[in-house]
């Protein structure tokens, strides 16, 4: 089949790399990029050997697929009319600036039975990734996101520039509703919260305690999963996932170890560890990937405009309940 042509509009720090990414999958053709600086654009294009357009309508004309790395406030007005041109759209987290915009981003998707990726990353993190056979079933979430500050994304609150990653993972493990939200967080170097921690409780009983940060010292990005019988720690920085489960004896495989054992009730239960091995590829390699196999066999992308809506939802109510605390 024929690679599949793709454009990029906005070739910013996080266009860059989307092209840089695009230019090394087979699959696919960097057609072209457009920014609203001709001269960044151009200068991309001469990077990426491919075409700096105009307009991002002219570029549209020339393309399968869109992929949209423009400040989050232009997101619907970028991705509503390439939905319209029947183009696929991949479009940065968050889906758009608010609910209202990402609302109508989805419904038209659907309505145009068009494909409509948001760039959710950690979602096709290996350390995720190395964990699709053991389909978690968590109780009990808690996540840490912590970076040193950085001025850029300081337009927004933490909660929409960094816990959303995190806020998107637990919807997507949680096969239940958000029935309750307790939070808290402060500004403290910029005019945005800087710090923020919020207490999500599913339908289901699950609850997940998750914290952001950007005024911390060191990087973290680490994920644990409490369920029955298994603890499961996830290492987004290091690629890494550590599997603890009780089995019976008879359970364990050649690639797990054996840390001890319980004797207690009915028959004798292994405490085992378990590393699974992550796939190989970056995280932005494989969304890409996921989304070309999405155009090309027309499926749903592993994270739709609903997802990326569910998402937005939980966090400007993780933000509004943020604010009313702070009066």
């Amino acid at each position: 089949m024929d690679k599949i042509r793709i454009g990029i509009a906005g070739v910013g720090k996080l266009g860059t790399f989307h092209c840089n990414t695009l230019s090394q999958i087979p699959e696919a053709e960097l057609t072209g990029v457009y920014d609203i600086d001709p001269g960044r654009a151009r200068e991309g294009a001469d990077r990426f050997r491919c075409a700096a357009f105009g307009s991002f309508e002219v570029l549209l004309e020339q393309v399968d697929a869109v992929g949209i790395a423009v400040p989050t406030t232009l997101h619907h007005a970028y991705t509503l009319p390439a939905l319209e041109a029947g183009k696929a759209v991949f479009v940065e987290k968050p889906i758009a600036a608010t609910i209202a915009e990402a609302a109508e981003m989805a419904s038209l998707a659907a309505a145009k039975d068009a494909i409509l990726q948001v760039g959710h990353i950690e979602r096709f993190n290996p350390a995720i990734r190395a964990l699709e056979h053991l389909m978690p079933d968590p109780r009990f979430i808690e996540s840490h996101r912590l970076a040193p500050f950085d001025p850029r994304g300081t337009d927004v609150a933490v909660v929409l520039d960094l816990m959303i990653h995190d806020i998107d993972i637990i919807l997507s493990l949680v096969p239940s509703t958000v029935c309750q939200i307790e939070a808290s967080g402060v500004a403290v170097v910029s005019e945005e919260v800087d710090i923020a921690n919020a207490r999500l409780q599913f339908e289901n009983g699950c609850v997940a305690n998750v914290t952001a940060s950007r005024i911390s010292q060191r990087k973290m990005r680490k994920m644990r999963l409490f369920q029955r019988d298994a603890y499961i720690s996830i290492d987004f920085l290091q690629r890494l996932s550590e599997v603890f489960r009780i089995v019976a004896p008879e359970e364990g495989r050649p690639s797990t170890v054996v840390l001890g054992q319980i004797d207690k009730g009915l028959r004798k239960r292994h405490i085992i560890y378990e590393q699974p091995q992550p796939p190989e590829g970056d995280a932005m390699r494989a969304e890409w990937q996921a989304f070309i196999a999405a155009v090309r066999d027309h499926t749903r992308p592993i994270v739709n405009g609903e997802d990326g809506l569910k998402a937005l939802q939980v966090a400007e109510e993780i933000t509004q309940i943020i604010a009313q605390n702070s009066q």
